[in-house]
């Protein structure tokens, strides 16, 4: 089954590349800037279906780069869906838990109302639209809190700096599910070949388990790296952003259990393998 990938450097497309024969298109060759060239670059491959983990996710620069990032999390997605649904293929397509505005501490249903607090949360909230206004056989992924071996991300933050520092202050009161990006890309290439087989396609939440805040994932992490440093808890007020975080991130995730047989994975194993493979 051909499958084709926008994004080829990038947390979720690395292991997608891992796991499948997938053929991963970089910003060289479909810039996500320019959404026609998406759309040709799927004409010309024509594969089975589509999977588009690209994205703007610069969350506090985006508050400056709005109309960029309007582009390539929105414009970008809705005209790859577009050519899917004109080929008649099923296209994939990743969003965040930064649609909704974290209020609460219930996990949030995949039909639960969004009210975005930023830039980021507001384009990819757009680009979720935009796919589905095409009619597309899609699948819309929201997730959160990715980690991995690859790109930027907080598990590699906080090991990159415990090298040179032994105190840490990280926020308590954001709580949601890390979600390492090999399960990430295991339930879209599982996703994808049932869809291929006829499934239809909507709007999915997939997350870690259990639970966690920022500063609890941050000790875990130090402790299974053995960095022997002190984290303090602090409220999402003592570390001030460009861009307002949701504090609750929790993502209700029995929709994808029922209809794919896909379970959260334990954050805490994708934890270890991350670390072990970072040979730390």
């Amino acid at each position: 089954m051909t499958v084709l990938v926008f994004g080829r450097t990038g947390q979720v497309a690395c292991e997608l590349q891992r796991l499948g024969d997938v053929t991963a298109l970089g910003r060289d060759a479909a810039d996500l800037s320019d959404p026609a060239a998406c759309a040709a670059a799927i004409y010309a491959v024509r594969p089975r279906c589509v999977i588009n983990a690209a994205a703007y996710t610069a969350v506090d620069r985006a508050e400056d780069e709005d109309d960029l990032a309007h582009v390539i999390n929105a414009d970008a997605p809705g005209a790859m869906a577009r050519a899917c649904a004109d080929l008649d293929i099923p296209f994939l397509h990743i969003s965040t838990d930064y649609v909704f505005d974290g209020s609460g501490t219930d996990p949030w249903a995949v039909d639960a109302p969004t009210a975005p607090l930023g830039a980021y949360g507001r384009t990819k909230l757009a680009g979720e639209k935009a796919v589905r206004a095409t009619g597309a056989n899609a699948v819309i992924l929201r997730t959160s809190w990715v980690f991995s071996t690859h790109g930027t991300n907080f598990v590699k933050t906080m090991l990159r700096l415990s090298r040179t520092r032994n105190d840490f202050n990280i926020v308590n009161d954001q709580i949601g599910g890390p979600t390492p990006a090999a399960a990430l890309a295991h339930a879209m290439l599982t996703m994808s070949q049932a869809m291929c087989a006829g499934k239809q396609g909507r709007t999915y939440h997939f997350a870690g388990t259990p639970f966690v805040s920022w500063e609890s994932f941050a000790r875990e992490t130090f402790a299974l790296a053995d960095r022997a440093v002190t984290v303090t808890g602090i409220p999402s007020s003592g570390y001030p952003t460009p861009a307002r975080r949701p504090l609750n991130s929790r993502l209700d995730c029995t929709e994808i259990v029922s209809d794919f047989g896909i379970h959260p994975p334990d954050w805490r194993h994708g934890l270890r393998a991350t670390i072990k493979d970072l040979n730390i």
